[in-house]
């Protein structure tokens, strides 16, 4: 195959490619762009999953639903997540990324809108899990993007920061609840505003995301126009990436070609089962944090409890998404996941095993809040930007979807079943059993190749394919 010639500017880094350009591009603004066009989307998915957790507390003043019912409301746009991760996961490897990006934005704003209206608990439940399926659209296809656009060097710590764009939702979530309680409004008018506003951040967004070009990788490498992938980057990188005479081997890998493949399969087992364990023991327990402490202060008011979450998330959380942006590049994104596994699983057992801390505030919350860093300066960063890496790219977003897809089960299994077990184990038995499943997570990293410093092209080995003789990979 003849190398490709380049003309960049003087600030640019030469490359021979398209996806080398791409690899070794310095950070600049277009980077920026592709964070905040993609990070939008999280700060919206973390504001909808989590403020049902402020929500319901009110909820269940106006309409009195079961325990059964409370697992639902606070479960199904979980599961939902799982159908929409794999369907629009799928759908962007087929048609592109840029057929089904803000389609997914669209789902949330307008089920967020819907659900604020809700008639009753059933219709509630109904229309979020339509917001559930937007959420779960939103992960691969987002994810990818930035990976895509990403440098060799920086890519974690760009996808991250797409990713951490949630720890705002996390934040933003509890300040709206505390300021509608405190106004003194009717209940059953503040949980309908907490919902609805959810609407606004995803409809800011879809503008921008459907004008985003198509991600040269997939441009060039599965629909084979390189050109065209090379013009589009230059338009918008505003000329910070000029690449001409471009040739760039075409890789089409089949669905059944991925899923029957040995060495993906293993990444799935790693992708897929860490970020299903971590997303049992995670959502688990911030959707239900108003209920542990509830359990652990029972005369608070809901005010208090609700003022603890955003100290915790404010104060444990946030630190650790930015440590997380900071260090992950460094230290190794699949070491830093076992560290995190590591230290929340101990932190869970401290919770379950020190005799009387879930009945003591400060140090209940000093350890919880640990649990709550390490989650963040760990798995809930590395599971996002690992599933985004490891697979080639006419799989990778269907690789991260379904990696999404069962993490998302997992959360959905974790809160649905957290009201039950805390019922039946007591909080001290719930978070031990949260313990044994981090641990777990810790393990089944151990089967995932280090991606810090590789281009996306040779973790997913589509290296090989560089070879003269193979201008057109396998068939698809």
């Amino acid at each position: 195959m003849p190398r490709d010639s380049v003309a960049a500017p003087s600030s640019a880094t030469p490359a021979t490619g398209l996806t080398e350009a791409l690899n070794e591009a310095p950070l600049g603004m277009f980077h920026l762009r592709t964070v905040l066009t993609a990070g939008m989307g999280f700060f919206t998915d973390a504001y909808d999953l989590f403020i049902i957790g402020a929500a319901m507390t009110l909820i269940s003043r106006t309409w009195h639903p079961s325990s059964a019912a409370v697992g639902l409301v606070g479960s199904t746009a979980l599961i939902a997540a799982f159908v929409g991760a794999f369907i629009f996961g799928r759908l962007a490897d087929v048609y592109g990324r840029k057929a089904v990006y803000g389609i997914e934005a669209a789902i949330m704003a307008l089920a967020a809108v819907a659900s604020a209206f809700s008639p009753n608990i059933v219709w509630l439940i109904a229309f979020r899990f339509i917001l559930g399926v937007g959420i779960g659209g939103d992960y691969p296809v987002s994810a990818v993007i930035m990976s895509e656009y990403a440098n060799r060097q920086d890519r974690g710590k760009l996808v991250t920061l797409v990713f951490s764009m949630q720890a705002l939702g996390l934040v933003i979530g509890p300040v709206v609840a505390l300021a509608l309680l405190a106004s003194g409004i009717p209940a059953d008018l503040a949980w309908r505003l907490m919902l609805g506003l959810g609407a606004l951040p995803a409809a800011a967004v879809i503008y921008f995301r459907r004008t985003m070009p198509e991600s040269p990788r997939f441009l060039a490498r599965v629909r084979g126009d390189a050109r065209a992938a090379a013009r589009s980057m230059e338009r918008y990188t505003s000329g910070a990436l000029r690449v001409e005479e471009v040739h760039e081997p075409v890789v089409r890998l089949a669905f059944w070609q991925f899923i029957a493949n040995p060495r993906y399969l293993l990444m799935l087992l790693g992708t897929a089962g860490t970020w299903f364990v971590f997303d049992y023991a995670y959502y688990g327990n911030s959707i239900s944090t108003p209920l542990i402490l509830k359990d652990v202060a029972p005369g608070a008011s809901p005010i208090t409890a609700v003022a603890w979450t955003l100290i915790i998330f404010a104060v444990a959380a946030v630190p650790g998404y930015v440590m997380s942006f900071l260090k992950m590049d460094r230290i190794g994104h699949k070491r830093l996941q076992i560290i995190g596994f590591t230290v929340m699983g101990l932190a869970f057992l401290a919770i379950g095993v020190v005799p009387g801390l879930t009945h003591v505030v400060a140090p209940f919350l000093i350890v919880y809040g640990i649990s709550y860093f390490f989650a963040e300066f760990g798995p809930n960063c590395t599971t996002f930007v690992l599933s985004a890496e490891l697979y080639p790219v006419s799989a990778r977003t269907t690789g991260h979807g379904m990696s999404a897809g069962i993490a998302k089960f997992g959360a959905f299994i974790g809160v649905f079943l957290f009201p039950i077990l805390n019922n039946t184990l007591g909080l001290s038995g719930t978070l031990t059993l949260t313990c044994a499943l981090s641990l777990v997570g810790a393990l089944l990293t151990l089967v995932l190749p280090e991606p810090t410093g590789k281009s996306l092209e040779e973790l997913s080995e589509e290296v090989r394919f560089d070879a003269p003789a193979a201008g057109v990979g396998l068939a698809g």
